[in-house]
């Protein structure tokens, strides 16, 4: 599966805003940390539909963990 520009920049944005490191980003997403840096640094796009999944299914429980924390 192919990730958009716009996947991969909101996924940057979410992990500095956390202040992860890529270690950190690897172990909360399940997503190797090897994948990550060809993600971030190597413009690598096409991944499987796991990692995919699990990038997603990351991004959008942090978005709604922010949802949370406006509405209280």
């Amino acid at each position: 599966m192919l990730l958009t520009e716009q996947q991969v920049t909101a996924i940057k944005r979410k992990r500095g805003e956390l202040d992860l490191s890529i270690t950190d980003l690897a172990n909360t997403t399940g997503v190797s940390k090897w994948t990550l840096i060809d993600i971030f640094k190597h413009d690598h796009r096409n991944v499987t539909s796991i990692t995919f999944k699990k990038l997603n299914d990351w991004l959008i429980d942090e978005y709604n963990n922010d949802l949370v924390k406006v509405a209280k």
